[in-house]
């Protein structure tokens, strides 16, 4: 059911269409900004957690070795990208390496690969998949994706909202929150690619609740499928098309009969789920004999670590304060059909985020974990925005959001530099006052 409360006619033309062009610039300034040239390739961008993801295209593509990786000592000794410590591959029983990250993030990547090694060829440039061409082609190929993820998440907003709520959201979720900087700067780590498959995700169940057809139906769960072989948590995207359109209890009857009289539609979901992990399973099989592969990963259910919420080393609440609007968001879906997906999704996202065993998550700004789910907190901020955007109210949320922008922005600067993760000096500070 659409929803527009249009503030009037010129703003509900124009403005997220502006909103969406003005990200795209701020991301594109924000990468040129930060843009390195201190390193033999240029701009290091594949390596530690960035390497785990993007092994899989040299590994296969150029150097037809993904189980010795005879290949990548050398290009560690010329390039130095796996840290130092090469702990995004692992021994099996049978002597081969096996990837430690999956490999949906490399699917995304794969159009920008095959740019970086044409314009490799083009330049004289090495092609091996490190080099200065490859680096490029993936940081910028993050941006762009993300802009195609941008756009469908207008989209879906639009047809809940009005357009100015639409564009002031696009804006906040971008350069209020640590997506300016997963996008723009740390852009080949997964969560900038995650983040378009939640977006995609968003308007294809939509679409589909609108008129069922067997191609939403499939997309949802290729959909799907990718984000769980990018990160295995992502398969709670599940939760999008289950409980959309399920905020009422007649909604709910409504739904579970005409599923019951089309199972058709879940089959669909099914086997594009299939599709989707089925080069993840298919690559296991071929490295460790095994369909499934047991990567290791560790939780701590009864026990999360909530100072990734509200701690000084990461905080998602205390260092991008705005994203207290998305749990506050949670009071103003009363009639939206996305109600059920938006709570039960953060929350479960957030319980699972915080259980996981290394709670710093390496290197963090704000709860880096989070950052790919912002396409569904986004729906809790502008249901928030579109009841309290009126007015004289306006002046103050204009003024507010500049504010954050600004803190943001500075504290990107701050963590960039390598004082932000010095935080027992914060720490102290804070309760010494």
């Amino acid at each position: 059911m659409k929803n527009h409360t249009y503030i009037n006619s010129q703003e509900s033309k124009y403005f997220s269409l502006l909103s969406l062009l003005l990200v795209l610039v701020a991301a594109l300034a924000l990468r040129v900004s930060y843009w390195e040239n201190n390193t033999v390739n240029g701009y290091n961008a594949t390596s530690w957690d960035a390497l785990g993801y993007y092994m899989y295209q040299p590994g296969f593509l150029i150097y037809d070795d993904i189980k010795e990786l005879k290949w990548f000592p050398e290009i560690d000794s010329t390039y130095h990208v796996s840290g130092g410590e090469f702990y995004q591959v692992r021994k099996v029983d049978n002597g081969n390496f096996v990837f430690k990250y999956l490999g949906g993030v490399s699917i995304q990547q794969l159009p920008f690969f095959y740019i970086g090694h044409t314009v490799a060829g083009l330049t004289n440039a090495p092609q091996d998949g490190f080099s200065w061409p490859y680096q490029y082609a993936i940081v910028l190929g993050a941006i762009f994706w993300f802009f195609i993820g941008l756009i469908f998440l207008r989209k879906t907003l639009k047809a809940h909202f009005s357009d100015t709520t639409t564009g002031l959201t696009i804006v906040f979720i971008f350069l209020a929150t640590n997506l300016a900087h997963y996008i723009s700067i740390d852009g080949a780590m997964s969560h900038s690619w995650i983040f378009t498959l939640y977006c995609l995700q968003l308007w294809f169940t939509y679409k589909w609740h609108e008129k069922p057809t067997w191609v939403y139906a499939l997309l949802i769960g290729l959909t799907l499928g990718i984000a769980t072989i990018s990160r295995p948590t992502e398969l709670i995207m599940l939760f999008i098309p289950l409980l959309w359109n399920m905020h009422s209890k007649e909604k709910r009857r409504e739904k579970w009969i005409y599923l019951k009289r089309n199972p058709k539609y879940i089959l669909l979901v099914v086997i594009g789920t299939f599709i989707g992990v089925l080069p993840q399973l298919l690559y296991w099989h071929y490295v460790t004999g095994q369909f499934v592969y047991d990567v290791g990963s560790k939780w701590f259910f009864l026990t999360p670590w909530l100072r990734i919420i509200f701690g000084f080393y990461s905080g998602w609440f205390i260092y991008t304060p705005i994203t207290i609007l998305f749990i506050v968001g949670f009071w103003y879906m009363k009639d939206k059909p996305f109600k059920k997906v938006v709570i039960t999704f953060t929350l479960l996202n957030i319980w699972i985020i915080t259980a996981w065993s290394d709670w710093k998550y390496g290197v963090s700004y704000a709860g880096r974990a989070l950052v790919q789910g912002t396409p569904i907190y986004a729906l809790a901020l502008a249901s928030f925005l579109s009841v309290h955007f009126k007015g004289n109210k306006r002046w103050f949320f204009i003024v507010g959001g500049i504010i954050l922008i600004i803190i943001n922005l500075y504290q990107i600067t701050i963590y960039n530099s390598g004082i932000y993760n010095n935080f027992s000096v914060i720490e102290k500070l804070v309760r010494w006052f």
